[in-house]
């Protein structure tokens, strides 16, 4: 795993930013996968202010609540609309987030793992992380093999996801999120993590053993993973000057070839 520390979110962003954009410009008929919550916010605001085209892009998000309908505030659909889609050019058929209404969550499922085949597979998945490790919302325990499926939630997750709702009883139990094999067959994966309150699970994802206990540390096994960390996520690296230096001494032609 390539590990990027910048200062500040916005020039860890950056570097996300610059990724996303590159494979827009090579291959306009690109497939994304996209996280939702603070974390990728600022990716989603930058990218909105670029010339890009997203007319061919095709998006397939990680996870949404189960029992919250689409056009509810607190949905993920609802999130990733205001804050991204409905500020480029993407075509609504070519976006897909699990359907948090279905009466068949098995089948749903499995047409969602479909549909990501069919599209050909993602091509750069966003992720962000849970204090606890966790990516999408594959808590901790999670089968590493596991594919898109429902999910329930810790209470710390819910606590965390409270400031969100009305009321922290009104967060649901149950989501439907991508499964963590799901995940890792994506061709990049573009872990960003920013703030103190992160430092721990960074550390353990990067640097502890690969455990689902740490759902995020399968991505040591990932060919193409890159972690984008601002100075205080990655405070607790052992490692930290090291990955500084290997970055800061990268030949100009590897650190502009993201693909």
């Amino acid at each position: 795993m390539e590990v990027i520390i910048q200062p500040i979110p916005e020039a860890a962003t950056a570097i996300a930013l610059r990724a996303v954009a590159d494979l827009l410009r090579k291959k306009p008929n690109a497939v994304l996968g996209l996280a939702t919550g603070s974390t990728p916010l600022l990716l989603y605001n930058a990218l909105t202010a670029m010339d890009l085209d997203w007319s061919k892009v095709t998006t397939f998000n990680l996870d949404e609540y189960v029992g919250i309908p689409a056009a509810d505030s607190c949905s993920y659909h609802s999130f990733m609309w205001q804050n991204l889609f409905s500020k480029v050019n993407i075509r609504r058929k070519n976006v897909h987030i699990p359907d948090g209404m279905t009466n068949d969550i098995p089948g749903h499922c499995e047409q969602y793992e479909r549909r990501i085949r069919d599209a050909g597979g993602i091509d750069l998945q966003i992720l962000g992380i849970g204090r606890e490790g966790h990516i999408g919302f594959n808590e901790p325990g999670s089968s590493l093999a596991s594919r898109t499926r429902i999910k329930t939630l810790t209470e710390r997750t819910r606590k965390e996801n409270a400031r969100f709702f009305k009321a922290p009883a009104t967060v649901p139990l149950h989501v439907i999120t991508m499964g963590i094999r799901t995940i890792m067959e994506a061709r990049v994966c573009m872990l960003l993590a920013f703030g103190a309150k992160k430092s721990r699970a960074i550390a353990a994802a990067l640097e502890g053993p690969i455990t689902s206990m740490s759902p995020a540390s399968i991505l040591q096994m990932h060919p193409r993973a890159k972690a984008c960390l601002d100075t205080l996520a990655a405070s607790r690296l052992k490692h930290l000057e090291y990955y500084r230096s290997v970055y800061d001494h990268k030949p100009k032609w590897q650190k502009a070839e993201i693909f």
